[in-house]
């Protein structure tokens, strides 16, 4: 599994492996990632369905998008930890989070978006591009464009 990483939950009951390298990461600081993460934003990891792999069982919490696609956020039932989602949108990838890594550097963000929401306690990384929402043509164009 050379380009490939794992994670899971705080207690261990989910466990999940992606035979892939990312494509690619971005910090989002929307109001749901905000909420759902208990910070100031999440970081996502973009792979394709097809390289996933997840054991346990994980909850989702379905919630529609600013775009009307429904982002179905996955959780351990036992610890709730975040590990994972995925888009109506965007059929065919999974999104891990960043802060279930078993290896935390595999994450290298590659952009920030809903820069526009971001607390003022969290500030976007002047290091990367911003979004005031999502970049021209959605995520889709920019996951196409890494690949």
């Amino acid at each position: 599994m050379s380009d490939g990483f794992t994670g899971g939950c705080l207690c261990g009951a989910v466990r999940y492996e992606s035979a892939v390298a990312p494509q690619l990461a971005a910090h989002c600081h929307c109001v749901d990632c905000r909420k759902s993460s208990g910070t100031g934003h999440c970081t996502h990891l973009v792979i394709p369905e097809a390289g996933f792999t997840a054991t346990g069982s994980v909850k989702f919490h379905d919630r529609p998008a600013d775009s009307g696609n429904v982002v179905s956020r996955g959780f351990c039932p036992n610890c709730g930890s975040a590990v994972y989602s995925t888009n109506s949108g965007l059929p065919g990838m999974v999104f891990p989070r960043a802060s279930s890594l078993d290896d935390l550097e595999i994450a290298r963000p590659t952009m920030s978006v809903y820069a526009s929401r971001a607390a003022s306690w969290d500030p976007v990384d002047p290091n990367l591009p911003s979004f005031s929402e999502v970049p021209e043509g959605g995520p889709k164009s920019v996951i196409e464009g890494a690949s």
